[in-house]
This record gives C-alpha cells, sequence and structure tokens, in this order.
C-alpha cells in the first residue's frame, strides 16, 4: 500500500471509525448490550481505542512485496493523520504493539489506535511455514485499496473499508487448529485478518451517575447476562484499570483437508472492552490524564480470544 494522498478531513476518520463500529457491533452482541445500558442511563458512548492485530511478515504479491505488519494498516492509520507514540513488547507471546494518537483527538473526538504484530519469525518453522502457504495467497484488490484524489466520505471510506478485512484466501481447518495450538493469536488472524479486534467504551465519558465508573459498569453489564472477565486489570495508581467481556464465537469458514469443501466450524471472534483512565502524577505538582496503555494489562486482553 502506498498512499499519496495525506487525508486530514476529521469527518473522514469519524466516517471510517463509525462505518467499523457498526460492523463489529452487528458481529459483537455485548457491545450492543453496553450501548442500551448506558443510553438507557442518560450516559454518552465513547470509543477509547480500536484494537487491530497482524502478522510481521513480508510476502510476495503481482503489485510486489507486502510487509503484512503493523504497517499494513499503519499506513491508513498515518494517512489519516495519526501518529505512532508508543511501543510494547510481548516476548513470551511473540507480539509487537505499536498505538497512534491523532494530534486533535479531543478537539474532533477521535479514538486511539492499539496496533498489534505476530513475529512470525520467531515461531517454530513448522508453524511459521503453514502461516506463510496461507497469507501468500493475498488478493491484490484487498492488499491495495485504490484511494482516488477526488469523492465525498462515503466512497473514500468504501475504499478504506476494504483493507479492514481478510486479504487471503480461506485457511484450511488443518492449518488453523495446528498453529492455534502453538499461538491462538496467530489462528485468529489467519481467520479474521485485518477485521476490528475490540472496541473500547470509555468509562470516562459516560457521564451518568448509574455508572460512575469501571467498577459499576462491569457490573451493570454482569447483570445483563453478558458474561465478563473475572478480574479487571491494572490499577489507579498506573493510570488505566481496563476489562473485557468473553469473546463472541462465530461460525467461521475454513477448508476440509480431504474434500476441499468449504465447511463451517465455531470459533472466537471478538469482545468488547471497557477502560477508565486517571491523572498520574508527571511532574512535581502536575497531574496528566494518563493516554499511553500498560503492556500486562494488553497481555492479559490479548487471552480473551483463547478458544
Amino acid at each position: 500500500m502506498n498512499y499519496e494522498l495525506r487525508i486530514t478531513n476529521y469527518e473522514l476518520n469519524s466516517h471510517l471509525w463509525e462505518s467499523l463500529w457498526q460492523e463489529y457491533k452487528a458481529r459483537v452482541n455485548y457491545a450492543q448490550t453496553y450501548e442500551q445500558m448506558i443510553t438507557a442511563a442518560g450516559g454518552t458512548v465513547a470509543n477509547d481505542h480500536i484494537a487491530f492485530r497482524s502478522l510481521r511478515m513480508i510476502v510476495d504479491s503481482s503489485q510486489g512485496q507486502v510487509n503484512l505488519g503493523i504497517n499494513y494498516l499503519g499506513q491508513i492509520a498515518e494517512a489519516l493523520g495519526y501518529e505512532p507514540v508508543g511501543e510494547y513488547t510481548f516476548h513470551q507471546t511473540h507480539l509487537y504493539a505499536r498505538y497512534y494518537h491523532h494530534p486533535q483527538q479531543v478537539e474532533f473526538d477521535l479514538p486511539k489506535l492499539f496496533i498489534s504484530e505476530l513475529i512470525v519469525d520467531e515461531l517454530p518453522d513448522n508453524i511459521a511455514q503453514l502461516i506463510y502457504q496461507t497469507v501468500c495467497t493475498i488478493q491484490p484488490q484487498l492488499t491495495f485499496p485504490c484511494l482516488q484524489r477526488e469523492g465525498d466520505n462515503k466512497s473514500i471510506t468504501q475504499q478504506l473499508q476494504t483493507a479492514f478485512t481478510r486479504p487471503w484466501q480461506i485457511p484450511l481447518r488443518s492449518t488453523i487448529e495446528v498453529v492455534n495450538q502453538v499461538t491462538q493469536y496467530g489462528a485468529w488472524v489467519l481467520l479474521h485478518g485485518y477485521a476490528v479486534n475490540h472496541f473500547t467504551g470509555y468509562v470516562n465519558r459516560q457521564n451518568t451517575p448509574a455508572y460512575p465508573d469501571i467498577d459499576t459498569t462491569a457490573s451493570g453489564l454482569a447483570s445483563l447476562g453478558v458474561p465478563m472477565k473475572a478480574e479487571i486489570e491494572g490499577d489507579v495508581t498506573c493510570g488505566l484499570r481496563q476489562t473485557a467481556t468473553a469473546a463472541v464465537k462465530e461460525m467461521v469458514t475454513v477448508i476440509d483437508d480431504i474434500s476441499g469443501e468449504e465447511m463451517q466450524i465455531p470459533w472466537t471472534y471478538a469482545y468488547y472492552e471497557i477502560a477508565q483512565r486517571y491523572l498520574v502524577e508527571v511532574a512535581p505538582g502536575k497531574q496528566e490524564l494518563f493516554e499511553a496503555f500498560l503492556g500486562k494489562n494488553a497481555q492479559q486482553l490479548f487471552e480473551m480470544t483463547r478458544r
């Protein structure tokens, strides 16, 4: 992907994230429950960040070499005016992540972006080879959405949305099952590609006395029958507390190894996260709202899609 056009129109940002939110919400009913719960209490639904997953590896295509890692979506983020401002490494699970912030985030109410990648070269050779055999089938029309210099926000959004899909062909069932034994993250990406991994309800912006903090919000969701993570990660002194629903399960399409036909199997898709941010001391006598992420929290949340 090579985006020559840098898009600074905040309405386009909002339109793209809203379109992805509608797609995600249709698949993750827990997000709908959260939205209904907060609005019924007279509150506001705001999004703290959107998370995406990827694979750090380079493959050949008819359009040249393609980096399927963070840079794949990072180019879109930067074309939309976002800037990388933090990075995190998760050695045990061979993951690396970067978060992006828009300089006009507060002014235009834009979410942060958290994009992670699996370092495929660190995996056992047989697993890396299975992943490569799957993703080398990338389809150029999905890998290189062609942005026009002219067009309204709706048409440009439709072009951009093609990047948030799975650009390779349907994987073999055996590939998913074998890869999943070593890296559930890798199996997830082979199935779902660059689809949204999760949206995040921003507790600070809920503005309703019924749910003043993350504790009451999580309890409220649980009382409505939403399965929640047992713990709330982080603490006030660190500046961030996060928790999440369980991941919803979907019937996904894979290729049967024997017949070569498409078949359906159940697999996890996405969860809905909620987060509350706190003031932290950045200098003697000076406090600021913590805007970054905590590596330990993120590692725990990565596990929410384990099958």
